[in-house]
């Protein structure tokens, strides 16, 4: 079975002015999505809307790895768009745009089961920095404690971590829910509070404004 996911990530956020935005779907769920599939190691894409936070869009791309972003493959299509690419560009029309390249730290194994899992129906995202005098200790508590806890709670797929190699903040996580209420849950809130350290660690993330946030899904190529 073809791999679904590898370990990196292409994130891209925006929001466009409304009076395009109509436009700017179609061109994306028709032309974009498909053409970056093409793309040698971009293994699966999909798009969502925020239900709260945001930006108001997510593409979210999952890459074989990072480096597929300098692939030969992936500038020749960058550097030679169409000519609605060129008309509905997100870094150009959007009011919004945030384009950041990722590598996993978490999980640091890649299993059959990741591998092969598909896009999720909603995800909840947090991008935040660290203090470097907490960093190894938070990222050891974060791996261990947080995701594992949070991963126990109905409708949580699972949490991955990731580190940016392209834009800020430096970390992000991914939580994939079967639906968009997952944590808003008695059990999600129980689980947030239930390890000692969770309090001072919690406390030292310093979350960019709307993080964290939810997305569920709007698009997805059959």
């Amino acid at each position: 079975m073809p791999a679904k996911k590898g370990t990196g990530l292409l994130m891209v956020w925006v929001e466009v002015p409304d009076e395009i935005e109509d436009e700017f779907n179609k061109w994306y769920n028709e032309e974009h999505i498909a053409e970056r599939l093409g793309i040698p190691g971009v293994l699966s894409a999909a798009r969502y809307e925020a239900v709260s936070s945001g930006p108001k869009m997510l593409a979210f791309y999952e890459l074989e790895s990072s480096a597929i972003m300098e692939s030969t493959e992936y500038l020749k299509v960058r550097n030679n768009p169409s000519d609605w690419t060129k008309r509905m560009n997100p870094g150009d029309v959007g009011t919004v745009y945030i384009r950041n390249i990722y590598e996993i730290i978490h999980p640091t194994e890649l299993t059959d089961e990741i591998s092969a899992s598909p896009m999720a129906p909603a995800l909840q995202i947090g991008r935040m920095d660290i203090p470097p005098e907490v960093e190894d200790e938070w990222n050891e508590w974060y791996n261990t404690v947080y995701v594992p806890n949070y991963e126990k709670v109905p409708g949580v797929i699972r949490g991955r971590r990731f580190k940016a190699v392209v834009g800020d903040p430096q970390y992000l996580t991914v939580y994939e829910f079967e639906h968009e209420g997952a944590s808003q849950t008695e059990e999600w809130l129980r689980q947030q509070t239930i390890d000692p350290r969770n309090e001072a660690m919690r406390d030292a993330m310093l979350h960019v404004p709307g993080s964290p946030g939810i997305w569920k899904k709007t698009f997805e190529l059959s």
